[in-house]
């Protein structure tokens, strides 16, 4: 019998729905949540609660239907669950699966290779094998430091609130915050109500100290920023010992574009919404690019600021990242097409001339996003019509992008919106070239056009 050959993102869809299916499992078990939520929750919303938030977790989200937040309605097991299937929806089942096998000393053959290749969203499956030890050694490295950094300051603040001192809490919460923060999961850790009380504004009223404050936001926000770069890069700097001429065009355009949306994004939030500090626009700014925490209350902000946010997290972070969205390369592409475009001229950076072909896919890209986000809304409200259409497009947005801010509607939603959002954070999660990819059966051995058809111009625009 001639063996099947099994399309690679078809494999990469599966383990991701198999890690929600096992998750939504075991989320779905009693003791993962208080007496409290048991009590106040019926049957049809418990099954889709935990669908939502295995699903949350997976794609590394952040939006929560928990009522009073993951810290308050769950248990400790509920919570090392979050925790385990955040981890693998950062790094990827296939990520950590290769990595145990190759520490084993086991070898991975060819159609692996290419799974893991399209799994990274690598163009060569050379060197593949040393590029997931250093995509996983990293991740712990830096949680193992966010952990250590972030402890006092979260100690502070629930020796406040509790009066206990309990170090061992408040190690369990920075090591939750730890994974949150790094894989951009953005799930509370301290209250429903994210890091609002780490605000410049609030952190006084919370018996926190100036110290803990700026260390909590500063340490946040580099989690979120190595989180979201993608490990690739990270590997370019080090290896070309940070030297600019040396890195390759991918870090280049990444290093760049990561810069503009971070100070542009900035000052657009603060100049929009002038209750915000300097302190809680960066965080901002810097959050919107997938990560899901608040200093600054989402349900407070302009609509202005909404706007900007939105596109803040529709492009997202970037490639081989724990991060959504379109991509910093895919905004960055499809900017400097327009630009050279409007000259007449082809599109060039860094003297380097830009492939037709990533063009072209990364204007579908955005094109296929924007529509989904479009028609998932539309459903959305459809479903439930109470909803106010800036609130539910928000929530959309956030879900596809996989970032997890919220105007607070999250607990509120339909069981039918909470399967749509569900849907929606894996679709977003995997990438709508991943999702679409699936249907090319020439994904081994592109076939060259024999037969060239007489082109003809069709008018546009």
């Amino acid at each position: 019998m001639n063996k099947r050959k099994i399309h690679p993102y078809l494999y990469i869809i599966f383990t991701f729905i198999s890690v929600i299916v096992i998750g939504m499992i075991l989320l779905s078990l009693p003791f993962a949540y208080n007496k409290e939520y048991l009590d106040n929750t019926s049957a049809g919303h418990y099954v889709a609660n935990s669908l939502f938030m295995a699903s949350s977790a997976v794609c590394v989200t952040g939006l929560s239907v928990m009522p009073q937040g993951v810290v308050n309605d769950m248990t400790i097991f509920g919570k090392v669950v979050m925790i385990l299937l955040m981890e693998i929806g950062g790094l990827s089942i296939i990520t950590i699966a290769v990595f145990f096998f190759t520490m084993l000393g086991a070898k991975i053959g060819i159609s692996n290779s290419f799974i893991l290749r399209e799994s990274l969203n690598q163009k060569s499956a050379k060197e593949i094998t040393s590029l997931v030890k250093s995509i996983v050694i990293l991740s712990v490295t830096i949680q193992i430091i966010g952990i250590l950094v972030n402890w006092y300051p979260i100690y502070e603040y629930l020796k406040f609130m509790d009066g206990s001192g309990n170090i061992w809490k408040a190690l369990f919460a920075s090591v939750f915050h730890a994974a949150a923060s790094f894989n951009n999961a953005g799930f509370d850790t301290l209250g429903p109500e994210s890091m609002v009380m780490f605000s410049s504004k609030e952190y006084m009223n919370y018996g926190i100290s100036t110290f803990s404050m700026v260390t909590m936001n500063v340490s946040t926000m580099l989690m979120i920023f190595f989180g979201g770069i993608g490990i690739v890069v990270f590997k370019d700097v080090f290896r070309n010992k940070f030297k600019w001429k040396k890195m390759n065009l991918h870090t280049k355009i990444t290093l760049i574009t990561t810069a503009c949306l971070i100070i542009f994004g900035t000052l657009l939030v603060k100049l929009t919404c002038n209750q915000m500090g300097w302190m809680e626009a960066l965080f901002t700014a810097i959050t919107c690019r997938t990560a899901g925490f608040q200093t600054y209350r989402m349900n407070e902000i302009s609509p202005a600021t909404t706007m900007i946010c939105m596109i803040l997290m529709l492009i997202g972070a970037s490639p081989c990242s724990c991060g959504g969205g379109i991509k910093t390369t895919t905004f960055a592409i499809i900017m400097i097409a327009i630009f050279f475009y409007a000259r007449g001229k082809t599109a060039k950076v860094f003297n380097r001339s830009l492939d037709h072909d990533q063009i072209i896919k990364a204007f579908i890209l955005v094109n296929v996003a924007i529509a989904s986000c479009i028609f998932v809304t539309a459903a959305v409200v459809w479903i439930q019509p109470s909803l106010k259409l800036d609130d539910a497009i928000f929530e959309v947005v956030s879900a596809f992008s996989t970032t997890g801010l919220s105007k607070g509607i999250t607990s509120e939603l339909k069981i039918g919106n909470k399967v749509l959002l569900s849907f929606m954070m894996l679709f977003g999660r995997l990438g709508p070239l991943t999702v679409i990819g699936t249907v090319n059966k020439n994904w081994i051995n592109p076939p060259k056009e024999m037969i060239r058809y007489v082109e003809e111009s069709v008018i546009i625009g």
